[in-house]
This record gives C-alpha cells, structure tokens and sequence, in this order.
C-alpha cells in the first residue's frame, strides 16, 4: 500500500484527477483539503455539467413548450428521479429541491409545524445540532407556544439514549435530529429514534448533511417521515437541496412560500395549488446545479459508498492515531462508530492560531464552533480544530497534517 491508497478497490490518484481544484499550491505547498464537512470539492462532471446547461439548454422550465425548455426540464426532472433512487425514496413526487438543508428543515418547521404543534406540545432535538436545527424549531416553538426539549450528549460525544427516552412522551410531537455530527462526526442511532419516536405518535426529520456522501441513507428502511440534505457537501454545486417527504404528510401540509409554479390557478378570489413535489418549489430554480446534482449522484454510485467509507473510515483511523500522540493535543469524541471527521484542541492554542497556521503550510482545515454552540459550551471550550475526510484524501496529507499539528503543539 502507497501513501495515496487504502486498499479499498480503487486508484485515490484516479480520483483526485478528476477534481481541478486539488492539483494547486497554496502558500507554497501542495493543497491538502480538509474542509469536507463544510463543502466538499467538486468532480470535473459536475463543473462540466453547470457549463453544459448554460451553453446549450438554459431555459426556464415546466412551462414552455420550446425545445430548450423541454431539454432543460427533462434533465431537471431527471435529476429528481437520480434522487429518488439514491435515498430509496418510494415517489419522485417525495422529493422537493431546496437551497440546502437548512432551507429543508425551515420548510418543515413553518408548514409542518406551525400546522401542527400547539401550547404544552414538544418538539426534541439533540444537544449536538447544528444551529439549522435548532433556531429553526426555538421560532416555531416561540410562536406557538410549543418547549424544546434538548438531547443530553455524554463526555464521550454521543447521544444520551437514556436521556432521550426519558424526554419522549405523548407530547412530543417532531422529533429533528443529526443522522451524523458535523462537528464530532458521530453518527447517531436514528433508526432507534425513528422508531421509539413513532411509538409515541411523534414525526422525526433527520438532518442528513453530514451522511449523504458517506454512508448508506435508505428512507424505506429508515421509515423517516422527513429527510434533509444539501448537494455540496456531496461533490455537487452549492445552493441546491432536497427535502423528502412523506406523500401523505406533504400533501396536507400548507404551501413554503408563494410565487410561479407552486400554483394551479390563481385569481383575486383565491388560488388551488399545484401537486406536490410542485407546491414546495415556487418560482425558478436552480436549475443548473440541480441538473449537476445528478452528476454528483452518478459519482458517488460509482465508486460505491461501502468503498468510500471505508476509505474514508482508514484516514480517520490513520490521523486518530497519529494525533493521540501529539502533546497538548485533546481529542473530542474519540470513539468509533464515525464519519471521518476528527476534532481537537490544543492546550496552548486558540484554534483559530492554529487553523492559520497550518494554512501556511497549505492545509485547509475548519477552526470555530462550526455552528454548534451549544455543544461546544457543553464541552466547555470556544471551538476546535476539525479535519474531515474525503474520498480524494491521502494518508500522506494525514501524514502532513500531523507533522504540522506536532510542530505547531509545541509553541508557546
């Protein structure tokens, strides 16, 4: 085994060919990009894709009966049905484009729960959300006098079952948690959620963000009512979403917001909706990063997401323990069962010091709360430095991050 592979069943050189952005220098030195968690790179089939569109179909869709029109809404719709197959969704009707999972989770919240909840009713997160999935939910409880109740997290970065069981009730009526920690990495029990939650009559949404481009996301077997996620941080374009649904919830839930297309027919007396997926994606799109959504998708089927968390699963083990032997160096949520994000501190350094200082040496990692404050409070600390992986890292740039984190470990 070299320094770039894994022994995973493919070429990582391959790879990080097709993606334009890696093959740089930054401050002098090869890029090592461990950002992942944030924003993933993109495979030269989804630039290209963006391209394409503009180049040569660039019409509005659904209502125009010219050709680039029904070129344009027959690759958006492809699109649509590329998604229904990745998450197992039974329709393609389910599937909704948004901005992002923040923009999911909103929707959700200010249909299905302003729709839903009412005073002396509670909705349940976790103590590891991120700030989408809190703010969202403290506006729609504060309007209809609904409690957040909030999930203990353990020392060890993980969620309390014991404190999530003791907080389930007949009251509680949402459910909206992490399928997998954007700033530990944990992945959480969430088919065990799923089920306990339903047991008590209760709706669960899962913010799928940090999942999609490493493990298996089935909504079927999952039995989610709904999911979020957002293309970039699965080597697609930014400022493009989904949100599945349940059919039957989605249809009794009122329209996000109003415009063209999430109409039947409008007039000053009153207006009929369009059908689903339609009443949820009023006025144009985004239609050419949706359409690359699909390349995005078609990418990581090729390589499998077994072979890619496994992969990925390697490097996070390979910089885990190279990292415990660091001085000053303190590891949050050091356990197993992970996507490949790894978060630390160091006992000498604000993380932001150390972020810009690895960055001299052309390693981007993400320093911060990483729009969890809540859980770094829990921990007691400002933020961290987090390192996450992707299918184009090498264990020699874990090999480069660690050289860097022990040399900088040692400043005063």
């Amino acid at each position: 085994m070299d320094s770039l592979s894994t022994d995973v069943g493919f070429d990582v050189q391959v790879i990080r060919d097709q993606f334009p952005i890696l093959h740089q220098k930054v401050n002098g030195y090869p890029l090592a990009y461990f950002d992942n968690a944030a924003t993933t790179q993109k495979p030269i089939a989804v630039i290209e894709s963006i391209g394409r569109y503009y180049a040569n179909d660039n019409s509005n869709i659904h209502r125009g009966n010219h050709t680039l029109a029904e070129r344009a809404t027959s690759s958006f719709e492809e699109s649509r049905i590329a998604v229904q197959n990745f998450i197992n969704a039974p329709e393609k009707e389910e599937v909704i484009f948004t901005k992002g999972t923040s923009e999911g989770i909103n929707l959700v919240a200010s249909t299905f729960g302003r729709q839903i909840l009412k005073p002396g009713d509670e909705v349940l997160i976790s103590g590891m959300e991120h700030h989408s999935n809190i703010v969202p939910w403290q506006l729609i409880c504060k309007e209809k006098g609904a409690t957040l109740q909030v999930i203990s997290v353990t020392d060890t970065g993980e969620l309390d079952m014991a404190s999530f069981q003791s907080l389930l009730s007949e009251k509680t009526k949402i459910v909206s948690v992490a399928f997998a920690s954007n700033a530990l990495g944990t992945i959480n029990p969430v088919k065990e959620i799923i089920e306990q939650s339903h047991a008590v009559g209760a709706r669960v949404l899962l913010d799928a963000a940090q999942a999609m481009a490493h493990l298996e996301v089935d909504v079927k077997k999952l039995n989610c009512d709904f999911l979020a996620f957002s293309g970039h941080k699965m080597y697609g374009p930014t400022g493009v979403g989904v949100l599945y649904g349940k059919r039957k919830l989605l249809e009794s839930m009122p329209p996000y917001q109003g415009g063209g297309e999430m109409i039947k027919e409008v007039s000053f007396s009153g207006t009929t909706y369009a059908e689903i997926p339609y009443k949820f994606e009023a006025g144009t799109p985004n239609i050419a990063d949706v359409i690359a959504l699909k390349e995005a998708i078609n990418f990581i089927n090729k390589y499998g997401k077994s072979s890619i968390h496994a992969h990925e699963t390697s490097l996070l083990r390979h910089a885990t323990q190279l990292l415990r032997n660091v001085p000053n160096v303190d590891l949050y949520a050091d356990i197993e069962n992970k996507v490949s994000v790894i978060s630390f501190t160091l006992k000498n350094m604000h993380p932001f010091d150390a972020g810009m200082l690895l960055d001299s040496r052309g390693i981007a990692v993400r320093t911060g709360h990483h729009c969890t404050q809540p859980l770094m409070s829990h921990f007691g600390i400002e933020g961290t430095i987090r390192a996450s992986f992707s299918i184009y890292n090498t264990l020699e740039e874990i090999d480069r991050l660690a050289e860097v984190v022990h040399s900088i470990s040692k400043r005063r």
